[in-house]
Parts: structure tokens; C-alpha cells; sequence
């Protein structure tokens, strides 16, 4: 179907990306993403905002660019850092970052948080693990050695949600292959990392005011839910109910089931 001008919907040779946009809807409050296969034949994620799309490389620095020659300006100056140490004997002292390298690591960390948010709606939470753990990275470097006291502290407002993202996902992980308690052991290390950052910071309370917490509680009892309950603790949980109800009649009988569930169990046991 043509346009009233006869005129093609999609000029190939325009920049003006509103044809992606009205067949993309933008949708307030959802992030919305989308894997597609670049004109270089390489997988890139698209993210639709509300001014129009991002587009990310799934693997390497988010916008393709190799700053200095390495995948990312945070590797540049890892690597920095690892020089100074090879030429003065393996200690740090000496170097630092200039509040300029710093706002670059910033906004080169803003790219990667924009592309584990994408990777977790898709649900590909290695990628996420992958882009948080680097991230914490950032906040660890600057945190050392920035050379202004504020670009040291700047980032570290963002940790426990880092934290909390990288908990969720390798959590997840571990709970699509039904590795419950596993799971469980993560968040559980999760929540103490993010415990121990608020203790740093003087902040203990803020432990249980905090929406990250709040959000990895709410997952450990989504995660606790979904464990194959057998039948002696599914009767053990009823006699916890009926004594704390003060049904003693009923607490009687599922002991006695209890007790006959056990000892069938033991019967069948093979010796040794």
C-alpha cells in the first residue's frame, strides 16, 4: 500500500529512524527490549526509550568503541594501574585518577548499567552477572584512587544495587536449574554484602529501610516457595499450625502420621 504522495514509507538512504519507532510503541513504566541481528551480521540489544531506541553491543563495550585500544576505558586504566605497580615495585602508591578520567568511567559505567537492565528483561543472567561484576569494578577503582575525595564516594550510592542485581541473577541462575538452596546461598551472601557496605558507611540501620534488601527478602520467599515440600514436612508444617492454633486433637493424629511416615521410610531404607 502506498502513502496520498506515492511516496516509499522507508527510505533506506534516511536517517530518520520514525518508521522503527511507529511499528516499536513506547510504553510508559516497561522496559522494553529487543535482540536483533546488525547489518555487520553481529547480535546487538535494542532498548526502546521514550525519545526513540538504544542500541548496544552485547559483547565488549556497549557503543562498539575501543578507547585506547582496550575493550573499555575501566581496562585502560586497570591496565594503568598494573604498569605503575611493575615499575614501582608492586606498590599503588603514587597513582590516581584525575576527576576527568573519573567522569569518564561514570559514563562508561551508566552504558553498562543501560545493558545488564536489557539483559535481565531478557532473562540472560549470565550477561548480567557479567556487566554488574564489572561494574563494581569502576566503583572499586575510583573508590582507591581517585584524586578528589567526592569522585571516590560518587559511585558508591549505586553498590547495593549493583549488588542487588547481581544477587538476582545469579540466583536466577541457579533457580532455572532447580538448585533452591544454592539460590538461597546466594542472596543470603547477597544480603550480608549489602549489609556489610551500609556498616562501612556507619549506616546499620539503613540495612532494613533499604529497597535493595527489600527486593532480595521478597525473592528469597519466592525462591523458598517454589521447593518441593515432601510429605513428612508438609505434615510436620500442619502440626506447627494446629499447635499454634491449640488443635490438639489435630496435632495427635498428624503426629501419628508423622510417626508411621517415618518409620515406613526406615523399613524401606536399604541395609547397609
Amino acid at each position: 500500500m502506498s502513502n496520498p504522495d506515492d511516496q516509499p514509507l522507508y527510505d533506506p538512504g534516511s536517517f530518520d529512524i520514525s518508521p522503527i519507532l511507529s511499528r516499536w510503541k513506547y510504553e510508559p513504566g516497561t522496559i522494553t527490549v529487543r535482540r536483533i541481528i546488525g547489518v555487520d551480521g553481529r547480535p546487538k540489544l535494542q532498548m526502546r526509550v521514550e525519545l526513540g531506541l538504544l542500541q548496544m553491543e552485547e559483547t565488549g563495550r556497549p557503543d562498539g568503541l575501543s578507547p585506547h585500544g582496550f575493550e573499555s576505558l575501566l581496562e585502560f586504566h586497570e591496565n594503568r594501574l598494573a604498569d605503575h605497580k611493575k615499575r614501582y615495585g608492586g606498590t599503588p602508591q603514587g597513582f590516581g585518577l584525575k576527576p576527568e578520567e573519573c567522569q569518564n568511567l561514570r559514563e562508561e559505567a551508566a552504558m553498562y548499567y543501560q545493558r545488564y537492565l536489557a539483559f535481565f528483561v531478557l532473562g540472560d543472567f549470565p550477561s548480567v552477572v557479567r556487566d554488574t561484576t564489572r561494574n563494581l569494578r569502576v566503583l572499586d577503582l575510583c573508590n582507591q584512587y581517585a584524586t578528589d575525595e567526592q569522585d571516590r564516594f560518587l559511585l558508591e550510592q549505586y553498590r547495593p544495587y549493583i549488588l542487588m542485581m547481581r544477587t538476582r541473577a545469579e540466583a536466577s541462575i541457579l533457580l532455572n536449574q532447580q538448585k533452591y538452596h544454592q539460590a538461597l546461598d546466594v542472596i543470603k551472601q547477597g544480603l550480608s554484602d549489602i549489609r556489610g557496605f551500609f556498616e562501612r558507611f556507619g549506616q546499620p540501620e539503613a540495612f532494613d529501610h533499604s529497597e535493595e534488601v527489600k527486593v532480595l527478602k521478597r525473592f528469597s520467599r519466592e525462591v523458598r516457595r517454589k521447593i518441593p515440600v515432601g510429605p513428612v514436612e508438609r505434615l510436620q508444617r500442619k502440626l506447627k499450625r494446629a499447635v499454634a492454633q491449640e488443635h490438639y486433637e489435630q496435632a495427635a493424629l498428624l503426629r501419628d502420621q508423622i510417626s508411621a511416615l517415618l518409620n515406613q521410610s526406615q523399613q524401606t531404607r536399604p541395609g547397609p
